[in-house]
């Protein structure tokens, strides 16, 4: 498997310690963290220009909510998880389908959940 390049992940969230156990379990999982972006302007920067195979989204970083980020992403065909401490009735009816994790969730939650967007990859890499 040294030929196949780590899972590119994108981090959305803007508090630092919630944002360091993300990056820690990505990486934990061979992951490779992109990011992480604490703020609006700088997720959708890399939203649209960075190389990456998945994001976690925070649904409010600093004060904004993230669909247009997620927008962008699911125009690039980019999948994307979405996180809230809050019920996920928050989410528009639009993007209803799309994977929640609720805060605070456990580190095989994050696992199984990310094993099944990168099938292949971060799950055989955390065997």
């Amino acid at each position: 498997m040294p030929d196949q390049r780590q899972p590119r992940v994108l981090i959305v969230e803007d508090e630092t310690m919630v944002s360091i156990l993300i990056e820690d379990m990505v990486c934990d999982l061979g992951g490779h963290v992109v990011g992480p972006a604490a703020n609006f302007e700088q997720a959708m920067t890399l939203a649209l220009e960075a190389d990456i195979d998945l994001a976690i989204l925070d649904i409010n970083v600093d004060g904004h909510v993230v669909y247009p980020i997620a927008d962008v992403l699911r125009y690039r065909n980019i999948p994307f998880i979405f996180m809230t401490g809050y019920d996920s009735s928050v989410i528009p009816q639009r993007y209803q389908h799309n994977c929640v994790l609720l805060k605070p969730f456990s580190h095989q939650a994050f696992s199984d959940t990310l094993s099944e967007f990168l099938p292949g990859s971060l799950a055989d890499l955390s065997s």
